[in-house]
């Protein structure tokens, strides 16, 4: 007996991808509580870099994610908020927070082989 074919979805793999990516799941969540800043972003996403958090508000704002928004000032802001297509994310981040917390819960980084 034969595993039945798998139907290959390029766009769910696309999404799965996006938002699997190391860190970018931290990003989105860290955005669905409001507009923030870089500094904000990076003090609020424990063990973050600045170099990966630039390419990651870079990626999602390619993707149409996220919206850099420029106060021209003096002096010049820059902050990031999710667009209406980042905000759809919310309940499936809310499902896989759910989730993992029911799941995980106890599971350290490193122990995924164990579960």
């Amino acid at each position: 007996m034969t595993a039945p074919a798998l139907d290959y979805s390029a766009p769910f793999q696309h999404a799965i991808e996006l938002i699997g990516k190391r860190w970018s799941g931290a990003v989105i969540r860290a955005l669905m509580g409001g507009t923030c800043r870089f500094n904000h972003l990076l003090a609020g996403i424990p063990g973050i870099s600045d170099r990966v958090l630039t390419e990651r508000l870079r990626e999602l704002e390619n993707e149409g994610l996220v919206e850099r928004l420029v106060d021209p000032g003096p002096p010049v802001r820059v902050s990031y908020r999710l667009t209406d297509l980042g905000q759809s994310l919310r309940p499936v981040l809310r499902t896989v927070d759910s989730w993992a917390r029911r799941e995980l819960n106890g599971v350290k980084p490193g122990d995924e082989a164990a579960v």
